[in-house]
């Protein structure tokens, strides 16, 4: 159980950082958000994020955001930037600056050299009378809102608004340039979030590892190629090639009798059996076979059989 003192630490903190964003969505109700976003999504060349100690964190939370989400980001310390960082700025760059109070004096060079080589500058602070936002060809204004700590220093409200910030630049320009989860998946091929995104045509069992008969198939012949290929079921064509049926390990101990040995595939087969498209996502194929009860899926293009894809692939790869 939380004491008391630690409870009123908990809830004044979650109200005071609710309460700049709250006002944050206030600052940003005019046309300085959409303008700096038309500037960013037509930018020839990269997304230039700078700031110092907290402010730098956030910013590269936010250059990790944009640069996984198809907008091309970049981070470059300010006081690195004075020992020769500054030929990471290049003409088509795009320059965000954040600086809660708007005076970083290690942004100075920076500030400079945006102005002297007519690079657009984003300014992201709370005071709008501050060397930052005269600079700034656009600001983007942070709340001027006390801190949740205690004594009303250190960043905590002021950061939470800058990530969130970051994360409506990061939001909107995925929107703008319409990402998808295909875009999402090629940027992110590792790891869990990789497996998930993952389509089931890079993991099916396609040509000869397909199990697949003609539906006039006999038993014996259905038993030998579902033992063969390994993946608890026979798939059934008709004379044009396109799916019609399925036959499963769990079928054959259903209907085990002395009469199927005499049986062919269409008398045997389930019909209009479950298929997915091969684009379908890892993480969608497994939640169809959970919600049907089956262990194995049909990958079909236009009702002609593609693969194969088994429960025991995508758990192996940690969908």
């Amino acid at each position: 159980m939380l004491k008391d003192i630690d409870k009123n630490a908990c809830k004044c903190t979650i109200e005071k950082e609710i309460n700049s964003l709250k006002q944050l969505e206030v600052l940003l109700g005019d046309s300085v958000l959409s303008n700096v976003l038309d500037l960013l999504q037509n930018a020839p060349g990269r997304i230039i994020f700078t700031g110092m100690g907290k402010s730098g964190i956030i910013a590269r939370k936010v250059v990790a955001s944009l640069s996984s989400t198809g907008s091309p980001a970049l981070f470059v310390h300010p006081a690195e930037a004075s020992h020769g960082d500054l030929g990471m700025i290049s003409e088509g760059d795009v320059v965000i600056a954040i600086s809660n109070s708007g005076e970083s004096k290690e942004l100075a060079d920076i500030l400079n050299y945006c102005k002297r080589f007519a690079i657009p500058l984003v300014g992201i602070t709370k005071n709008p009378s501050s060397t930052l936002a005269k600079y700034a060809d656009y600001l983007l204004p942070l709340p001027n809102m006390p801190e949740a700590d205690p004594l009303g220093l250190a960043p905590t409200s002021s950061t939470t608004a800058t990530l969130v910030l970051g994360d409506i630049l990061t939001v909107a320009l995925m929107t703008r340039k319409q990402f998808t989860k295909q875009d999402f998946r090629l940027r992110h091929p590792g790891g869990k979030l990789g497996a998930i995104l993952q389509t089931v045509k890079m993991v099916m069992h396609s040509g000869k590892d397909m199990p697949i008969l003609p539906q006039e198939a006999g038993f014996s012949q259905i038993v030998v190629e579902m033992s063969q290929k390994r993946l608890g079921c026979v798939g059934f064509v008709d004379g044009e090639g396109k799916l019609v049926g399925v036959f499963t390990d769990g079928d054959l101990r259903r209907k085990a009798s002395p009469a199927l040995f005499e049986s062919v595939g269409k008398e045997l087969m389930t019909l209009n059996p479950q298929q997915v498209a091969p684009d379908t996502l890892a993480a969608e194929a497994l939640h169809i076979m959970n919600a049907k009860k089956i262990t194995s899926l049909f990958v079909t293009q236009e009702c002609k059989p593609l693969g194969v894809v088994h429960v025991h692939d995508l758990l192996k790869m940690g969908v």
